[in-house]
């Protein structure tokens, strides 16, 4: 069941790597820029929201991202920059709470169940750190506000780009059973395809899915992760860390 007490964010910083190098060139600013592994075999690994719109996004292979947007600027990545930025905007995190475990250079959840009293509600804490990184930085950052991690990542997803959306608790099945299946973590392309064999395509159905099914089908294990989650059944909490060293170096 979820947990009332927690007040649970999940900030997502909007094309990152892409972001920071229009920051640091204004001469970028407007232009599909496109991040990654310059070689024939290297992958994309940010795209700005200009190059989204010709269908470059993350991971897409490098040679199909230049046939897709030619007038697209290619560039490989900076990771000292991204990561001078990232603890930048860290930085802003921890000023309103000590409790911020950072997923990535990108993103991070932050557990300000105990910062009501100096800054607010969960969605003025959320509008006060996007304002406050924009301010400081000139990125953007998407937020997302749940009682739980699961839902605060979907949230913040929803969100995109350079937005936030707050779900309440009496809210939140309702938003997790309108979203399809693949959002959910863990379940990729063939999760995907065995649960569409059994007619399932959204969280709502898969939530109405016979759980010892889902055992039988995935295991007890993944089974039973996936009946949770699709009813929201996420305890974990938000642990205070620093970013591991391989993840700093872009790793």
């Amino acid at each position: 069941m979820m947990r009332e007490q927690s007040c649970i964010l999940h900030a997502d910083l909007d094309a990152f790597f892409a972001s920071v190098e229009q920051i640091q060139d204004p001469s970028l600013v407007g232009k599909p820029v496109i991040v990654g592994g310059l070689g024939p075999r290297g992958v994309v690994a940010a795209a700005s929201y200009e190059a989204r719109r010709f269908g470059v996004y993350s991971a897409t292979p490098m040679a199909r991202a230049r046939r897709l947007c030619p007038s697209g600027v290619f560039l490989a990545p900076r990771f000292d920059a991204y990561t001078a930025a990232s603890a930048q905007v860290q930085e802003i995190f921890r000023s309103v709470t000590p409790l911020v475990e950072p997923l990535a250079l990108d993103e991070a959840f932050l557990d300000v169940s105990g910062s009501g009293r100096l800054f607010g509600d969960a969605a003025q804490i959320g509008e006060l750190l996007r304002e406050s990184v924009r301010s400081q930085t000139g990125l953007t950052v998407s937020v997302g506000v749940a009682t739980t991690k699961l839902v605060a990542k979907l949230a913040s997803d929803s969100a995109k780009p350079d937005g936030l959306m707050v779900i309440l608790p009496e809210a939140a099945l309702g938003f997790l059973h309108s979203l399809p299946v693949e959002r959910l973590w863990g379940v990729g392309p063939s999760t995907r395809g065995k649960l569409a064999r059994f007619g399932v395509r959204t969280i709502s159905e898969l939530a109405a899915f016979p759980k010892d099914t889902l055992i039988a089908t995935f295991g007890r294990k993944v089974g039973s992760h996936l009946h949770d989650l699709a009813w929201n059944c996420d305890e974990r909490e938000v642990v205070a860390a620093e970013l591991p060293l391989a993840e700093l170096r872009g790793a």
